[in-house]
């Protein structure tokens, strides 16, 4: 049986709008130095690192931990695009499962160019995203510029023509976010716009404008992971939140096979992951108090409800309409503003993610704090495709020494 894994320490940056002013450097030893403080241990207990992010060069990981320590203990450099932080996670869980280590840290980080992200870094290979680009040019056309807001705003497009659902519910969406994000003072957004305001601000492609879009971001998360042992050996049991579940799942053939935008955007992989994690849990979609979900476009949050099963295949308006997506609604989803207020520094969302929804469970969250939050629900995707779903258990439950 896997041993249980725990999160006992997380840190995050302030996410920035892109600066030169500070380098990934400076914010991965910040965000590793918070959570090491936040957990009560030093570096040298730390057995292996797992280091995410997308832009940048190989051994960056170590360019960050060299920092902090130089214990020789190996150092992994991941990227799976905007789910690299979470495959850190994920990576360090399996580690601690395996037997490999009791003691484990995920650190997720960028720098980012300012404006929207380019389509390639690379003009001399193949593109990795290169069949999601054929196959969207086949169903509606590809058009000059970012291609990111055209997979997520067509994803859109699609659910509106089938459902129903309209430019207010992404609207609505994004004005969430946004009042969610005035309470989280790590956040690079931290102003209230209405519904209006949002509809009004400058088309970016489709039904998508500017405020309900991410922005760019530099920033930086961490994490601590322990054994259920070494959660006992170093008493931290009250600091301990454990990870009942996590899956990993990457694009299935109905990607390129079927004729869906949805899919293409993710949708199947976040359903298959959902399904997966409710299935070897035994926890219902509606035990789940606060969710943090990959928003880096409206649309995509949208149609994620659906995806994680907070609601039924074509509910996601009318679980919008009822403000089932906020406080005093069915779940809280994205407290911390979410991608489109918090901030999107690629590496570093799913450790912030994390350490949102460690902050909640533990009751430490503040003016955004979620009443009796129990159970959390972390979603993080990455194109191309990967997504990564974690379920998290407020408390330390000793059963296997009862």
């Amino acid at each position: 049986m896997p041993r249980k894994v725990f999160v006992v320490g997380v840190g995050m940056t302030k996410f920035l709008k892109p600066s030169p002013d500070r380098d990934y450097p400076e914010m991965g030893k910040e965000a590793v130095e918070a959570a090491l403080a936040d957990a009560g241990i030093k570096y040298d207990k730390i057995q292996q690192a797992v280091c995410g992010y997308v832009f940048g060069d190989s051994t960056s990981g170590q360019r960050v931990l060299y920092q902090v320590g130089m214990t020789g203990i190996p150092i992994y450099n991941v990227n799976n695009n905007c789910s690299s932080g979470s495959n850190a996670l994920f990576l360090c869980k399996q580690l601690i499962e395996g037997g490999i280590g009791d003691v484990m840290l995920a650190v997720g980080f960028e720098k980012m160019a300012p404006g929207p992200l380019g389509n390639g870094a690379y003009k001399d290979r193949a593109d990795p995203l290169g069949l999601h680009d054929k196959k969207t040019d086949e169903l509606i056309g590809l058009v000059k510029g970012p291609l990111t807001p055209q997979y997520f705003g067509n994803a859109g497009i699609e659910h509106m023509k089938k459902y129903g659902t309209t430019e207010v519910h992404l609207a609505k969406i994004a004005a969430k976010n946004h009042r969610h994000g005035m309470k989280n003072p790590r956040a690079q957004s931290t102003r209230e716009y209405t519904v209006e305001e949002i509809l009004n601000s400058r088309r970016i492609y489709g039904p998508l404008t500017k405020l309900e879009c991410c922005p760019t971001s530099d920033g930086a998360g961490a994490a601590v992971l322990m054994s259920e042992d070494a959660v006992i050996r170093l008493g931290l049991q009250s600091k301990a939140v454990e990870i009942i579940g996590m899956e990993m799942a990457t694009d299935t053939p109905g990607v390129f096979t079927e004729n869906s935008l949805m899919k293409i955007a993710g949708y199947d992989m976040t359903g298959l992951a959902a399904k997966r994690i409710y299935e070897k849990t035994g926890v219902s979609p509606k035990q789940v108090d606060v969710v943090e979900l990959h928003d880096c476009f409206a649309a995509n949050e949208m149609i994620t409800y659906e995806g994680l099963q907070l609601c039924g295949e074509g509910e996601a308006g009318k679980f919008i309409d009822a403000g089932d997506n906020t406080y005093g609604g069915q779940v809280v989803v994205n407290p911390s503003g979410g991608l489109i207020a918090k901030g999107h520094p690629l590496g570093a969302t799913g450790l912030a993610q994390c350490a949102e929804l460690v902050w909640q469970l533990r009751g430490e969250a503040g003016d955004r704090q979620v009443p009796n939050a129990r159970i959390g629900l972390q979603h993080n995707l990455g194109l191309g495709g990967a997504v990564v779903i974690t379920m998290y258990r407020k408390g330390f439950q000793n059963t296997s020494k009862l």
